[in-house]
């Protein structure tokens, strides 16, 4: 079956983040209809998670795509570009301050993000709690697999190694739609990557333990004035702690250590017992700084506990025309200030490549030659960084010091 022109093509977007919303976006400013699926019940489900750093050469150019380039630049954050290193002492041994008038890099919270990418998008173009089970249709079953090799994923050639036709979005309340095109942009653990791929992620063997605090310039002014406008790292060489200041006077701290994913269970603790958690890293973190300890001691509310996943590196699959995936969805890296970046310029290139081929088939192939290489380049590169976070000098790439990525 040949694949249809995007034009006419029924397009299907899964999850409503930064990716999702800046392809369905960019494709509406084509003229090409789309219809995102989001698992939610509705917009303020959930907290969206924290600060982004959008960058002039990923982030920043699928918004400039899009038309909402000035709108961004007046709600984000030139100041939030301050990062600063320091020792467990609390001492600030190292520290950037953005230029008047830098934008390399400045900060937006993601829910702030994603409310003006929602509010640009035709009404109705997100359809609220629809949690995907599975992608199903001709191209179940995998013919070959996962490709190896240079890492691009796609065989020469046109057609693909995989049947073309309509695929069907099976919903969790038991409803059903066929789409022409299923774009996964649902996240680490995709429902839509098994349609392509037998990869799952795999705990890295650390995690984040990230920990709230508000009204911080009144609650938390000690806390305020060590972290700064932007964000503080501290290590210790086994273990971190990274500072976020978000809008609205919040701070979010994200405790870094190695340990087995279970660490809460196997301690004898559970999830909502803060003191008890607390405890346990009071004493994991017993040479630092009282200072510094206020990280740990002094947060609003209970720890989220965050292990950290990747994709294998790299990872590929066989092109079907009718399936691709963008941002975590296709690879999942370590959190290191990446993520939201290449999910909107993987984003705003397949939304590109679709309003300027003649089928979604070609689309898909002329999008997957340029992101899957990209990936994994960007992938190997980190796929050791959260040592780096931990390191006692010199570390912290990807948020802020060393090479941006």
């Amino acid at each position: 079956m040949r694949s249809p022109a995007p034009a006419t093509a029924r397009i299907a977007v899964v999850g409503a983040g930064p990716g999702g919303l800046t392809c369905a976006r960019i494709l509406q400013n084509h003229g090409i209809p789309v219809t995102v699926y989001d698992r939610d019940p509705h917009p303020r489900a959930r907290d969206q998670g924290g600060t982004l750093d959008l960058h002039a050469d990923d982030g920043q150019i699928a918004l400039r795509e899009a038309g909402l380039i000035e709108e961004f630049f007046r709600l984000a954050r030139p100041e939030g570009q301050e990062m600063r290193r320091l020792d467990p002492a609390g001492r600030i041994v190292r520290r950037h301050l953005p230029d008047e008038g830098e934008l390399s890099r400045p900060e937006i919270d993601r829910g702030v993000l994603r409310k003006l990418l929602l509010d640009s998008l035709e009404p109705g173009t997100v359809r609220w709690d629809h949690a995907l089970e599975a992608v199903s249709g001709p191209g179940d079953g995998r013919d070959g697999g996962p490709v190896g090799g240079s890492g691009d994923g796609v065989k020469d050639g046109s057609g693909g190694g995989r049947e073309g036709g309509p695929r069907w979005l099976r919903f969790r309340d038991g409803t059903a739609v066929e789409a022409d095109l299923v774009i996964g942009a649902d996240g680490a653990f995709s429902r839509v990557r098994p349609a392509v791929s037998a990869a799952v992620p795999r705990y890295i063997g650390a995690g984040f333990l990230e920990a709230w605090f508000h009204d911080v310039e009144n609650a938390h002014p000690a806390l305020a004035a060590l972290v700064g406008q932007g964000g503080a790292l501290a290590a210790d060489g086994d273990r971190a702690l990274f500072a976020q200041r978000n809008s609205g006077d919040h701070i979010r701290v994200y405790i870094v250590q190695r340990l087995p994913q279970d660490w809460i269970a196997a301690s004898g603790l559970d999830a909502g017992d803060t003191a008890g958690i607390r405890d346990r890293l009071l004493d994991a973190f017993s040479g630092w700084s009282p200072s510094m300890l206020r990280m740990i001691t002094d947060n609003d509310g209970p720890y989220v506990d965050r292990p950290l996943f990747a994709l294998p590196v790299p990872h590929a699959w066989e092109h079907d025309p009718a399936v691709t995936l963008l941002g975590d969805a296709a690879h999942l890296m370590p959190p290191l200030g990446v993520g939201a970046n290449l999910a909107m310029l993987d984003a705003c290139e397949l939304a590109l490549a679709l309003a300027g081929s003649a089928t979604v088939g070609d689309a898909v192939r002329t999008y997957e030659k340029t992101m899957l290489p990209r990936a994994a380049e960007t992938a190997r590169f980190l796929e050791n960084g959260i040592e780096g976070l931990l390191e006692l000098e010199d570390g912290g790439e990807g948020i802020g010091f060393g090479p941006p990525v």
